[in-house]
């Protein structure tokens, strides 16, 4: 399993944009799949965001179009950049890593790493 650290949580007001941050201990984009989900109390965690090991992207219809996942080999970290977040986006935020293929990246299940998760709250 791959350790996963995450940067601090933050806070915006709606229209804002916030960077997250995970750190590996061991990654790069051809061994594992990655991914971002979030959860709300009372909810099942949400796949957002997730990077195949053939660099594929995949996104939740919630976050298309305003979410980016980018990875960065040289640092081994994976980076989540929200844009026009909304107070919908308020959550805790995790990152995930699978060895090899994803056949469904936004599925909890097809991970086996974790990061401690971190919290992101958008104000209206």
């Amino acid at each position: 399993q791959l350790q996963l650290v995450q940067s601090g949580g933050g806070s915006v007001e709606s229209g804002g944009s916030l960077t997250r941050s995970c750190v590996a201990s061991d990654y790069t984009v051809r061994r594992y799949c990655m991914a971002w989900f979030r959860q709300v109390p009372g909810k099942e965690r949400e796949g957002v965001a997730a990077i195949n090991n053939d660099n594929s992207r995949t996104y939740a219809e919630s976050v298309k179009g305003r979410f980016t996942i980018t990875p960065d080999n040289s640092k081994k970290t994976l980076y989540l950049q929200m844009e026009s977040l909304k107070p919908e986006d308020t959550a805790k935020y995790y990152c995930a890593a699978q060895p090899g293929w994803c056949p469904y990246p936004l599925i909890e299940r097809d991970y086996n790493s974790w990061g401690q998760g971190t919290q992101v709250t958008v104000s209206t």
